[in-house]
């Protein structure tokens, strides 16, 4: 982190915003058009556009504020990729031509849309311009805001493995030091902290957490509450046995920017996320924006608000001015609610404190439309409030308090435990997995003498880190919580076969020392995130 001008000892308490920016591994070359590989195209277009958009405005402006932001390598990996940075930009392209078309209609059939239709207009329209601008280059926007003091980047595991339920250290020590590799080679330096995947924690991860040269990370309450000795609270972090500092979600001030019911994203003035043209506009007009097989599906463009607990077809619409200005009272509440926080913690003795507030940076922009704004105006109150905006790189930097002890195994699922993950819906992939595991353990202790760039282990050692490529994509979190979710079980339950089985095919061929370049050449066009990917870790 560059060095900050923000007072820390001055201030009676400190927010620590996090975003996790994530999407699962989602390249499909092998379609022209694929649904799933969509979500990457819309997360930039929704999320990660406007996100920069808002705080690069604050840093013109002059504001001072303070953001971590983690990027995992998946997501990473995904915004380098040529093919993916080219469909990309046709996707902007086709949903930029939609906007226009759906302003036109509006225009003619129900004015009372039209305001609604152009926001797109400036979605689309922006995101274009900053994709051609930065010659596809999305994380140098980031990068700048990191240079230039604003930004802490940090890391998430290789592809958001669910470290505590894998089967070995060799496996859980692969994904983390895969993930500081890719971070390096994305952002030029090691990071410093880490987003557990699901802030999936169990004793012991703080030690190759320190191997990896790691300092922070983050848990969900319940992992530092629960910590030996118990702390008097999660507003400071958890120095643990392993000389990490561990970062405890404040429940509130997740509570008003997360939940769809008690929090802000349910205001009936925001925009409703679940009514899309993609299934109301005429087939004539949305056909050419959907996939090859015709079925309707959600296009991005959505012009109604979410008026109340009334049905979809009750919507009325979205009016985006009356939604700036609810943002505004959000925001001021939002800040208003932090600085009485801290005071009443204050009023006990102690402090400063770190309310530590992470969220899914897809919350913003994707499924909360109006949260980036919500977040530009929160950071901009901030620097005026006795509440300073930090992150937990200068929480350390500062001798800021900590607390001595053992954190908790937990994890942000229900109840902070592991079940999410792991149930009766989910229960018969782990075998497989930690089969495949081991199986990856054992051919890189067996294989030590393979020497990359050497002429006779040339096709042994493209194959072993081909191997390494899958058992990691297998290994993704983003499957089994897709499956006990029910949100995309289907493609899921591909995602994890196909990658063991393709995992399963290159391990035999390698025992076999019959290693097929035809078939290795089509898996490592298929899937070829982490170009440098260590085979060795396993080892």
């Amino acid at each position: 982190m560059r060095a900050s001008t923000l007072p820390l000892h001055g201030a009676r308490g400190h927010l620590m915003v996090v975003l996790h920016a994530h999407l699962p591994y989602v390249r499909q070359p092998e379609h022209p058009r694929f649904l799933e590989e969509e979500w990457f195209y819309e997360a930039v277009a929704e999320t990660y556009v406007p996100l920069y958009r808002e705080l690069r405005a604050l840093a013109d402006r002059g504001v001072p504020f303070r953001l971590t932001l983690g990027i995992t390598p998946p997501l990473a990996e995904m915004s380098r990729d040529p093919l993916l940075r080219s469909r990309l930009r046709g996707y902007l392209e086709d949903r930029l031509r939609l906007a226009e078309a759906e302003v036109a209609r509006t225009r003619t059939h129900d004015p009372r849309f039209t305001e609604a239709a152009r926001v797109y207009l400036e979605v689309y329209g922006e995101a274009l311009r900053l994709f051609d601008e930065r010659r596809g280059d999305l994380l140098s926007c980031f990068r700048e805001l990191r240079d230039a003091g604003h930004l802490e980047i940090v890391t998430c595991a290789a592809t958001h493995g669910y470290l505590p339920l894998l089967a070995t250290r060799e496996g859980r020590r692969a994904q983390v030091l895969q993930a500081v590799r890719a971070h390096q080679r994305h952002f030029g330096e090691s990071p410093r902290g880490i987003w557990l995947p699901e802030c999936a924690y169990a004793p012991g991860l703080d030690e190759l957490l320190a191997e990896a040269g790691i300092q922070y990370f983050f848990l969900d309450h319940h992992g530092i509450v629960g910590a030996e000795p118990p702390p008097h609270g999660v507003h400071a972090p958890v120095r643990t046995p392993g000389g990490r500092y561990a970062f405890g979600r404040d429940p509130e001030a997740g509570r008003q920017v997360w939940s769809a019911t008690e929090g802000y994203p349910g205001d009936a003035a925001y925009r409703e996320f679940y009514k899309d043209i993609g299934y109301e506009a005429s087939l004539e007009m949305v056909r050419p924006f959907l996939l090859p097989d015709g079925r309707r599906h959600g296009v991005g463009i959505k012009t109604h608000r979410i008026t109340g607990k009334v049905p979809l077809d009750r919507k009325e619409p979205y009016d985006p001015r009356a939604a700036r200005e609810r943002v505004q009272q959000h925001a001021d509440h939002f800040v208003a609610s932090r600085v009485a926080q801290v005071e009443g913690l204050a009023s006990s003795g102690g402090g400063p404190f770190a309310v530590v507030a992470p969220y899914d940076a897809e919350l913003f922009g994707h499924w909360w439309f109006e949260g980036p704004a919500f977040l530009g105006a929160v950071l901009e109150r901030l620097a005026r409030s006795p509440v300073r905006s930090t992150t937990p790189g200068e929480w350390i930097d500062g001798g800021l308090p900590w607390h001595e002890g053992r954190p908790a195994a937990s994890s942000w699922g229900d109840g902070g435990f592991y079940d999410v993950w792991l149930n009766s819906s989910t229960e018969h992939y782990w075998p497989h997995l930690h089969a495949a595991e081991r199986r990856m353990v054992a051919l890189a202790r067996d294989h030590r003498d393979v020497v990359d760039g050497r002429a006779e282990d040339e096709a042994t050692a493209r194959a072993l880190a081909q191997a390494a490529r899958e058992l990691l994509l297998a290994q993704a979190s983003d499957w089994t919580f897709l499956v006990s979710g029910g949100t995309a079980p289907d493609y899921a339950d591909r995602k994890i076969r196909l990658h063991l089985a393709r995992f399963g095919q290159l391990h035999d061929q390698i025992r076999r020392r019959a290693v097929d370049a035809e078939e290795l050449a089509s898996l490592e066009a298929l899937d070829n995130l982490f170009p440098d990917v260590d085979w060795r870790l396993w080892a």
